[in-house]
């Protein structure tokens, strides 16, 4: 059966946002797309219910409750009064609209914001698609020397290039958005945040988001509790 916990006590963010969400996603710890939405959850202070699906009980569920949610059959979703929201980005973006934050005041914030995401989104692709490949101990290695090493290479580019992200610490400047927690995730994922992100050494820009992220004090509370899977 799917484990499901209660995370947080209702306030001002879910009423901002019209209720209680509940988020079904993979069992997968702390990683993967459906963990940016409990990034942006924690950091609004919205409390959510948390539904997970094993790796072994997933593929039942994605054939019946799931695919009844979801026309695609994937996770996340997201049910919140009766709605039912698909897709990941459009998730977070729908919710930072409703919060009035995590996406910008200005066009050229909004517009940046999202640039930085796609970046984001399209770098995830290529982890997945090498990390798990039946073939990983070939796929995953090559990955790290030619496609991460790009994303690093170019994210590391606009933020010290673009005249928004210049003025820092996130990738519109001195307010977070969506687009951070993105970048964040997939950093993570691609177990670039551990063990000091010794491994961003060589791209201090981004260590200093990854960073920022890491201490918001939300953020850093979720990651100090036992919500938070490693």
């Amino acid at each position: 059966m799917p484990s499901t916990k209660q995370h947080g006590t209702a306030g001002r963010a879910n009423e901002a946002i019209g209720g209680v969400p509940t988020i079904h996603y993979l069992d997968f710890a702390s990683r993967g797309r459906g963990q940016v939405i409990r990034l942006m959850f924690e950091d609004a202070g919205i409390a959510y219910t948390d539904i997970r699906y094993s790796f072994e009980e997933y593929p039942e569920y994605k054939k019946s409750i799931i695919a009844e949610k979801n026309p695609t059959a994937t996770v996340p979703v997201v049910e919140i009064n009766g709605k039912i929201l698909t897709q990941s980005y459009a998730i977070l973006r729908h919710f930072a609209r409703l919060l009035g934050k995590y996406d910008g005041e200005t066009e050229e914030e909004k517009y940046w914001a999202d640039a930085m995401c796609d970046i984001g989104v399209d770098w995830r692709t290529r982890f997945v698609d090498a990390f798990f490949n039946e073939n990983k101990e070939e796929t995953y290695p090559k990955h790290q020397q030619t496609a991460r090493k790009g994303f690093l290479e170019a994210l590391q580019k606009h933020l010290t290039s673009h005249e928004l992200s210049k003025q820092g610490p996130y990738v519109i400047g001195k307010t977070s958005t969506y687009a951070d927690m993105v970048i964040y995730q997939v950093l993570h994922d691609e177990n670039l945040t551990q063990d000091g992100m010794k491994e961003l050494q060589e791209y201090p820009r981004l260590k200093q988001l990854a960073e920022e992220v890491e201490g918001r004090s939300n953020i850093k509370a979720f990651k100090d509790s036992d919500r938070y899977l490693g």
